[in-house]
């Protein structure tokens, strides 16, 4: 009967997640002036760090807490900065017009300021996750994506950066500066001095962004409630005093961040462009052999002796997600562009600690898919395929849309089928979730089992939900098919770094990577060609 009822619910909600752990979820945000920076502020008036965490949490919801909303606060005037990020003509734009209140209501299925849950690997420590979101994202934006993978057993924190990708952000008062506004930054989708100039801008303050989060993460799980919360971890805080942000003082001692690449990095879009550059700066610039070309510029230069050069190694296990490879592209960091990836230095293990999954829609924008492969090879200078190492995971899911990977396909998936031609969205992100617990487990993160219903092996219904599910011992210690390379899974299509594959005689993609796909969206971004068919969509409803 609640099944039958939640069909008749106008409100767009998301699916459960199917690990088995519940998931609690709290925001910090603490002033920069309180960590140990590792390099120079690019922007002082970024004068906090924001994240949200998702983590495996005690079951029992404490009293009078309410929902997560999925609209972060102030709502009204969030989705009015999506609605002019979105454009006139975004069908995600009429979507907000026709239907505001309902957005309000959409919330994520997490429980606010659970307790956190012993963890139950080795070390008694969680494994945690650096996730960066995309251009038009915030820490909310993929909170299926996030909230799954940490009902397996890990502690996903989902940044907001304030660099003008995200349509608002919003930075509190600080004893020693006054509160901001950020707003979105546009710039066009194709190369230019300007979109080169602009993206490096925005790149800066997102690689000092995520190593600011590293440092509070360190002063978290060492020091506990020493640290200052802003966020008062309650929907009303703008107008009730009641505070909450002590809540981060449980994480005290249960964060596995403090040995050489215990922490996994991953992003969606221009994320993972900000995870590849994070990790590639934060590696070869550290290596005192190496020695920058003398028209580099370095947009993230850490201090030697800082914490984030001793976490980031070729070890460290990295997920990229349709990654957009326009910001890695300019001309001033291009000694950058012709280093590897640090798991393809000479003492890295090769791709097996790095996983990267497009959508159908990025696969076919043969130049951005080109760059791909570049960054993903052991050599990105040459032409010549290098098959010295393992290679990377490589995959994409059919019939999926850039969107397919952020919470908009799950919640929308009726749009998502009618513009982009994306079947499926909760399969997809079920297959990303997958693909990155694998990866993971390969790499020795002790992450919960995923179920055989997850991996397709018994046909079952979810007539009782995951919990039940869970419950009757049918979770597998590994899922090695999702990362078989034999189509085992229907699907899901493994590629390769090689530049010639699929017979593309253009290998360096000189005629189109400059083209951006009226299939591909950037995020909310929607180009002109799908603005007949959102059209045709806002005549139907």
């Amino acid at each position: 009967m609640t099944s039958y009822f939640s069909h008749l619910n106008p409100v767009p909600a998301f699916p459960a997640y199917t690990g088995p752990y519940k998931v609690g979820s709290i925001d910090v945000e603490v002033p920069t002036s309180d960590l140990k920076s590792p390099a120079p502020a690019p922007d002082p008036s970024v004068s906090t760090v924001h994240f949200r965490l998702f983590y495996p949490c005690e079951s029992t919801l404490k009293q009078h807490e309410r929902p997560v909303r999925w609209i972060p606060h102030p709502q009204r005037e969030t989705l009015g900065a999506y609605a002019r990020f979105l454009g006139a003509n975004s069908i995600f734009a009429e979507l907000i017009s026709y239907f505001p209140r309902l957005l309000y209501y959409i919330s994520i299925p997490v429980l606010r300021n659970a307790s956190l849950l012993q963890a139950p690997t080795k070390t008694k420590r969680w494994p945690v996750m650096i996730f960066s979101h995309g251009l038009g994202g915030s820490r909310n934006a993929y909170s299926h994506l996030l909230g799954s993978l940490s009902s397996h057993g890990i502690v996903v924190v989902a940044p907001d950066h304030r660099d003008g990708s995200s349509p608002l952000q919003h930075i509190r008062e600080t004893s020693t500066s006054k509160a901001k506004t950020v707003g979105y930054s546009s710039y066009p989708h194709k190369p230019s001095k300007e979109v080169e100039d602009g993206r490096n801008e925005q790149l800066s303050i997102r690689l000092w962004e995520l190593a600011l989060v590293h440092e509070a993460l360190l002063k978290i799980d060492l020091e506990g409630d020493a640290v200052s919360n802003l966020d008062l971890n309650d929907e009303g805080h703008y107008t009730h005093k009641q505070s909450k942000n002590n809540l981060h003082a449980m994480f005290k001692g249960q964060l596995n961040v403090h040995y050489p690449s215990s922490i996994s990095w991953a992003g969606h879009s221009f994320g993972a462009s900000t995870i590849v550059q994070f990790v590639k700066s934060v590696f070869w610039q550290s290596r005192p052999t190496e020695v920058p070309s003398a028209d580099y510029q370095s947009l993230f230069r850490p201090s030697p002796d800082s914490a984030i050069v001793q976490q980031i190694t070729q070890y460290s296990p990295v997920a990229l997600l349709d990654l957009w490879c326009l910001p890695l592209r300019g001309d001033s960091t291009h000694w950058l562009w012709n280093k590897p990836m640090p798991s393809y230095s000479p003492s890295g293990p090769g791709g097996t600690s790095l996983l990267a999954i497009i959508s159908e829609a990025f696969f076919k924008w043969r130049g951005n898919l080109l760059d791909t492969k570049r960054v993903l090879s052991e050599n990105p200078s040459s032409d010549v395929p290098q098959h010295s190492k393992a290679p990377p995971q490589f995959f994409y899911p059919i019939a999926s849309a850039h969107l397919s990977q952020s919470d908009f396909g799950v919640l929308f998936p009726w749009i998502t089928k009618k513009v982009f031609k994306a079947e499926n969205p909760e399969r997809t992100l079920l297959l990303n979730v997958r693909a990155i617990l694998q990866v993971l487990r390969d790499n020795g993160v002790e992450v919960a089992d995923t179920s055989r219903f997850d991996m397709e092996e018994e046909e079952k219904t979810r007539m009782n939900g995951p919990a039940d599910i869970a419950a009757k011992d049918d979770h597998l210690r590994q899922d090695w098919k999702i990362l078989a390379r034999n189509g085992e899974v229907k699907g899901w299509v493994a590629l390769s770094t090689d530049l010639d594959e699929e017979g593309d005689e253009e290998r360096e993609g000189e005629k189109d990577k400059k083209k951006f796909p009226s299939e591909a969206v950037l995020e909310g971004e929607v180009m002109d060609g799908n603005v007949e068919e959102g059209q045709k969509w806002k005549q139907t409803i």
